[in-house]
């Protein structure tokens, strides 16, 4: 059983930074697709992030490039989103996931973890 597990989120002002971490367990992830979500309140889930677990490809919304770096430690079976130069628009709950390469969905997912960003 994949388990994913956030931590990492808080309160932040703008300019400031804040890194998230994803705990994956239940499996070997080395033909993953590791990703970060966010969802703000009353708008979509959109996609931020993702990373390859084997190679380190990394992939990032227009809206993070250049803010936002995703990376993965092997050895922790963890993921991190460091995020910097936050900006209120930000604000959301950011969730870790996970797919198979070939797959097209992701279809493992963690709780959640508040990112608020202050004015």
């Amino acid at each position: 059983q994949v388990q994913l597990v956030e931590s990492g989120g808080g309160l932040v002002q703008a300019g400031g930074s804040l890194r998230l971490s994803c705990a994956a367990s239940g499996r070997t992830f080395s033909n993953y697709l590791m990703g970060w979500f966010r969802q703000a309140a009353g708008k979509e889930r959109e996609f931020v992030a993702s990373i390859t677990w084997s190679g380190g490809s990394t992939y990032y919304a227009d809206s993070v490039k250049g803010r936002f770096t995703i990376s993965r430690d092997n050895a922790k079976n963890t993921v991190y989103l460091q995020m910097n130069s936050l900006k209120p628009e930000d604000t959301a709950v950011y969730y870790c996931a996970a797919r198979l390469i070939h797959n097209n969905e992701y279809d493992h997912w963690g709780q959640g973890t508040q990112v608020t960003v202050s004015s």
